[in-house]
């Protein structure tokens, strides 16, 4: 059930929130555990069964790893929590992959006919590595393993950060689960940034979904160059402002109900290395590879090509996590050359160069790896990188292009909403001195934001949920 849909905002959300409200402290948990449930099994179904035993299993590891059998308890967690992951993430693209290497060999491949297509559980890779980090935690004596069942499960189930993050360790929520309280200021802060995260989600992200969507979807030799920049453009604003926007509803909600969630996203775009793009971009995510798999790896304490080999390790699972296709891998290892790059020789070299022109290189350099996240393949990524350097005026007229691609002057109002609000301009706000005006002018803007969301909501608009991959 997406956030920005009516089912959420006028039935399910409100409910909850009369519910919680009017309940007392010591079962609020329990409140948020059922309406948790309850709203990932509106959209999944049975799949839900994958979600409690991941939560069941993990319960019971943290009480392994702390009764002594600490490498039965982890590794238990950890070969769990993966094989549910590769199984329902990876079977097919594993089966698919195989297939294609028996049949290059001319070997017999009809078996894989019969083979089933495997559903992807919604949310499957947050929930995974969350309770996953909770159980290496318990291990490495960072937390205690909870000895709370509804505590614990309310924290993997937690449906504000649920299906898209961010994802949130337990040493950094557990304080909450046991001792929270709620007041006005802390509900006036969430809704506020609940209704900006929406605001991002279907004022900006939807109507550039439209642009990206119709020019991807499309035949990519109608493309003319102009409208591929175009069509690559918009997609670098929809995921961000989609992918934020839900953080910040996230983390909105997560407020209302007593809870810090961390942030996930810090300006990505504003970037002037690669470096600095991943300590901006999916934090929760950037944060888990480096503490869970980078640094046990060895980090960077061991030879500079040992360095790089971990690098090359990490974003080769970073893209593997992202999707089950060859050209996320291959986006993942297009990020980890240029982090590579940037540490060999760039870093030294960038100490010499303008500081816009590095900008420029960094947004160029995402942009253009977005390309592979988006492509339907790689034969489509390459004609599209035709297109892009390759200059054509395609084969359909003007007008043919605006009914085409649905292009109108309300998804052009929003790429520009895009390009202004990736910088930090709210920041320069907060540096004026508060007064009343200014909090009534404040007021009177989220007001309006929030109607002009719903009317977008109500109007039963664009509204494309890109987190079914992840």
């Amino acid at each position: 059930m997406p956030f920005s849909t009516s089912k959420f905002l006028f039935l399910f959300l409100p409910l909850v929130l009369l519910i919680y409200f009017y309940t007392k402290n010591r079962y609020r948990n329990i409140i948020l555990l059922i309406a948790s449930l309850i709203f990932y099994t509106i959209g999944e179904k049975g799949l839900v069964a994958v979600m409690i035993a991941s939560t069941l299993i993990d319960y019971k590891c943290g009480h392994l790893i702390e009764s002594g059998k600490k490498k039965l308890g982890l590794y238990l967690s950890i070969f769990t929590n993966l094989g549910v992951l590769f199984f329902f993430k990876y079977f097919n693209f594993g089966a698919d992959n195989l297939e294609s290497i028996l049949g290059y060999f001319s070997l017999d491949t009809s078996s894989f006919k019969t083979l089933p297509e495997i559903i992807l559980p919604l949310g499957i890779s947050f929930y995974v590595f969350q309770t996953m980090s909770y159980s290496i935690d318990v291990y490495y004596g960072k937390v205690k393993a909870s000895r709370n069942l509804i505590n614990f499960a309310t924290y993997v189930t937690f449906f504000p950060q649920l299906v898209a993050g961010p994802i949130v360790r337990y040493q950094d929520i557990q304080t909450y689960l046991t001792n929270r309280t709620v007041n006005y200021n802390d509900v006036a802060i969430g809704l506020e940034r609940f209704i900006i995260g929406l605001a991002k989600k279907v004022i900006i992200a939807n109507q550039c979904a439209i642009l990206a969507d119709s020019v991807f979807d499309s035949s990519i030799s109608n493309l003319s160059t102009i409208h591929a920049w175009l069509g690559i453009i918009a997609y670098t604003l929809q995921i961000y402002f989609d992918f934020s926007g839900y953080s910040d509803m996230a983390i909105g909600l997560g407020r209302v109900f007593g809870f810090r969630i961390v942030e996930n996203f810090n300006y990505p775009y504003i970037s002037k290395s690669i470096q600095d793009f991943w300590r901006r971009w999916h934090i929760s995510l950037s944060t888990w590879f480096r503490d869970y798999l980078y640094i046990p790896l060895g980090g960077n304490r061991k030879r500079r090509y040992r360095t790089y080999f971990n690098l090359f390790i990490v974003f080769f699972v970073t893209g593997l996590w992202h999707g089950a296709a060859w050209n996320f891998v291959v986006w993942g290892l297009f990020h980890g050359f240029f982090l590579i790059l940037e540490r060999l020789y760039l870093n030294k070299v960038f100490k010499h160069i303008w500081s816009p022109l590095l900008h420029l290189y960094s947004l160029m350099v995402v942009i253009l790896g977005w390309v592979l996240f988006r492509a339907n393949n790689f034969n489509d990524a390459k004609m599209f990188y035709n297109k892009l350097f390759l200059y054509t005026e395609g084969n359909l007229s003007s007008n043919e292009y605006i009914n085409y691609f649905g292009i109108n002057n309300e998804i052009y109002f929003a790429m520009v909403l895009g390009v202004i609000f990736s910088i930090p301009i709210f920041n320069l706000f907060n540096k004026f001195q508060v007064s009343n005006s200014s909090l009534y002018f404040k007021h009177s803007f989220l007001i309006i934001l929030f109607i002009i969301s719903l009317s977008y909501v109500a109007s039963d608009s664009y509204n494309p949920f890109i987190y079914f991959r992840f």
